[in-house]
């Protein structure tokens, strides 16, 4: 019966495949886990709970689906832009902005109270946030949608559409404003939305789909937003015509000119696109049949004689729009149109607009990828070269003498044959990471010519923990402070997370279930109700001295309702005491004067709430009128949705003297736990047989929260004989917990 004392020191494999679980004899197991739920790997080798979510707000309309673009105009200025049903709202600061306020004038005690504000140009359904308002405070601080607008006045109802009676209210005597959540209407329409790809430049970014023309948004204030179609300079166009087809304008210039082709050539579809003629280029305005077309004429042309020297435009309803861009050597580039899958259409260099082809240094350049089957451009990604990631493989594009891509020197060669899904990859460093064209492989493209002649590799990130991405990735995102974690959303609506630290080897990947419930269908999941609440869309924004914000849409069900909310994960550094922490979801921090009543969350009506009261946990409770009620009373509190964190360690591989201790009995009788800024943890040998481990002392003042414990905890472990000799250490309150390593004492019975 010998004794062993193994150690893991280390988690940064992170949640291993229930199909490696025989493969003790791999270096990576020794520093993986069975299961990391709502637990964080870092780089340096623990694993800490996961920070809860911030509410934010619900998005504009809780019945479509959403989608989060984040927009940086300088490090000190970003936003995150809500795109909705043909509609785009704006979050700075973690707050929406806001238009400019309406004064209020009066308010009613009625049900519905009615509230005057002179030429308030409200509509039904907009979203407002009122305060300062005099007397009648039991309004104040929220937000509302309105109803039955007239020209002075509107009423109010709650985010759930129940309508606000003030008649018990205290008397409005003077005073407050009603600020309306800023908003703009947009081209996209819900179904797009998960396909827009776009890129930026300063305070304008370039948004392209295939089936809308590439468009400008440009900022100018926070609330100063504009959408706008491209007028290029010229061009990009397809092959010159090499036909006997003529084109003959009857004029060289001006608008309203007809444009004549010799053969059926147009279709209704080319209203708007450009065509190429000697000496310039027009537009088409207006279509008559398929040999006559309405032109304006953009440049003088030469002539105004039939010429076979023409040329029509790459981008236009016919041919469809592109679904990429993207910079790279200072030339905006687009590919992939409906017509042509293949193709890359670069500017001028230096001049987004003008796609003016030649074969100077800095002309526009048109090339398409040649293979010998149809292989779709899905992403386009600017390292030190150009990787372009297909449908059918991973391309490069270079140049044959090292230096600036120009229309003589470019080549595109074939590196892998992967294949690529329609979903943004990301890039860290100089590396590209991208989904495999099934969504469950997350490979890694870079440069390796260093150890592969080829020049560069797709080694697969997720081969440890394949059993993760079932179901397939439908949004990535990349947080690259404080931990370097590529953020993941399941098709199933879980989030998953993988630390990523290639020099350091480390590659660990980790399952997150955001607090709440949903019940109903999601994409191709049966109705049923479901123990998470469900990410739909994600973004993470940098700041300028702090961590990355990583922010998320999240559907759940609230008081039989689905509500999808804006959500911001809050910091994982959140200060020395437990006083300011925070692990809820979806939820509200309060500071202030002592206080019994924690208000502001109507959006939680009807759900049970966990508590943080300075610091020491507090019974659940059930909101209710917005509200819950604490006991003590409360100076630093966290309210919201509560969540489990576990680790679960893999079977352990000790202390035989007879080979494996694999297949053998064993006890574990005794467990040291390594712990960093830790309350409140629980520790067994499975997830239903776990004791709470003792912070506080009889040293401790009673009804004061307990520091934050950092070192080693001794502990007695109730483990059984069994053969599956697994440590559990999980975390079910609103507490923080950080595992540095584990140091287990057992006995394995050879015989």
């Amino acid at each position: 019966m010998p004794r062993s004392a193994p150690s893991q020191t280390s988690f940064v494999a992170g949640e291993i495949s229930p199909r490696l679980e025989g493969r003790v004899d791999l270096e990576k197991y020794r520093s993986g886990a069975a299961e990391l739920l709502n637990m964080v790997v870092h780089p340096h080798g623990g694993a800490s709970r996961r920070p809860g979510t911030e509410y934010i707000g619900e998005i504009k309309s809780s019945s479509v689906k959403g989608r989060l673009i984040p927009f940086e105009f300088k490090t000190s200025d970003t936003y995150i832009l809500e795109f909705g049903d043909s509609i785009m709202r704006v979050v700075r600061n973690g707050e929406y902005v806001l238009d400019a306020a309406k004064n209020i004038t009066a308010i009613t005690k009625a049900s519905p109270g009615v509230i005057t504000s002179a030429g308030h140009g409200l509509s039904n359904g907009d979203e407002i946030f009122v305060s300062s308002v005099g007397g009648m405070a039991e309004l104040n601080t929220r937000n509302y949608r309105v109803a039955n607008v007239s020209t002075d006045t509107f009423t109010l109802t709650d985010l759930f559409g129940a309508a606000i009676d003030t008649t018990n209210f205290t008397t409005y005597t003077s005073g407050g404003t009603a600020e309306e959540v800023f908003n703009i209407a947009t081209p996209y329409p819900e179904a797009v939305l998960a396909d827009l790809r776009f890129v930026q430049s300063a305070d304008t970014m370039f948004i392209v789909h295939p089936s809308h023309e590439p468009r400008k948004l440009t900022r100018t204030d926070h609330t100063a937003w504009a959408f706008s179609t491209i007028t290029f300079v010229d061009g990009p166009y397809l092959d010159v015509n090499t036909t006997t087809t003529t084109l003959n304008p009857n004029a060289d210039t001006g608008t309203g000119v007809a444009l004549v082709a010799s053969t059926n050539l147009f279709a209704a579809t080319d209203v708007g696109r450009l065509v190429s003629l000697p000496g310039g280029n027009a537009t088409i305005t207006a279509f008559t049949d398929a040999q006559n077309v309405t032109v304006t004429i953009n440049d003088t042309l030469s002539a105004t004689t039939a010429t076979t020297n023409w040329a029509l435009g790459a981008f236009s309803n016919t041919t469809g729009f592109p679904s990429v861009v993207t910079f790279f050597e200072q030339r905006l580039i687009f590919a992939a149109t409906t017509n042509e899958p293949q193709s890359l259409f670069m500017s001028k260099s230096g001049d987004f607009e003008n796609f003016t082809a030649g074969t100077a240094d800095d002309s526009a350049i048109i090339f398409q990828i040649a293979s010998n089957r149809v292989n779709s451009i899905r992403y386009l990604a600017a390292t030190r070269v150009l990787t372009i990631g297909t449908s059918g493989g991973e391309y490069v594009l270079s140049t044959t003498n090292d230096g600036p891509i120009t229309p003589t020197n470019a080549q595109i060669r074939k590196y892998s044959n992967y294949g690529t899904a329609n979903v943004e990859p990301v890039q860290v460093a100089d590396v590209t990471l991208f989904l495999q064209r099934a969504k469950r492989k997350f490979r890694e493209f870079k440069y390796a010519g260093e150890i592969n002649a080829s020049g560069y590799s797709a080694a697969d990130m997720s081969i440890l923990s394949e059993h993760i991405t079932l179901g397939g990735i439908v949004d990535v995102a990349y947080q690259q402070e404080p931990d370097s974690i590529i953020w993941l959303i399941r098709a199933d609506g879980q989030l998953l997370g993988m630390t990523y630290r290639r020099e350091e080897e480390v590659v660990a990947w980790h399952q997150h279930k955001i607090g709440g419930t949903y019940t109903g269908t999601h994409g191709s999941l049966a109705s049923a109700t479901y123990d998470y609440g469900m990410v739909e869309s994600i973004a993470v924004l940098p700041t300028e001295d702090s961590e990355d914000e990583l922010y998320m849409i999240v559907k759940r069900t609230i008081n039989s309702v689905t509500k999808r909310y804006l959500e911001r994960m809050k910091p994982f550094d959140f200060g020395t005491d437990a006083t300011t922490a925070f692990f809820v979801d979806s939820g509200l921090s309060y500071s202030g004067s002592s206080t019994t009543s924690l208000t502001g969350l109507y959006h939680l009506a009807g759900q049970t709430v966990s508590i943080l009261n300075n610091g020491a946990t507090h019974p659940d409770a059930t909101v209710t009128a917005g509200g819950v009620t604490v006991s003590p009373a409360t100076t630093k509190a966290a309210v919201g949705l509560n969540y489990t964190s576990r680790l679960k360690t893999l079977r352990l591989e000790a202390g035989s003297s007879d080979g494996t201790s694999q297949g053998k009995i064993k006890r574990i009788h005794e467990i040291t736990l390594r712990l960093h800024k830790t309350l409140g943890v629980e520790v067994g040998s499975d997830v239903t047989d776990v004791d709470r481990i003792p912070f506080r002392d009889s040293s401790m003042a009673m009804g004061s929260a307990v520091s934050l414990f950092t070192g080693d905890k001794e502990i007695e472990f109730r483990g059984g004989f069994e053969e599956d000799d697994q440590i559990v250490i999980q975390q079910t309150q609103p507490l923080p917990l950080t595992v540095l390593a584990i140091y287990p004492r057992m006995n394995t019975f050879d015989s």
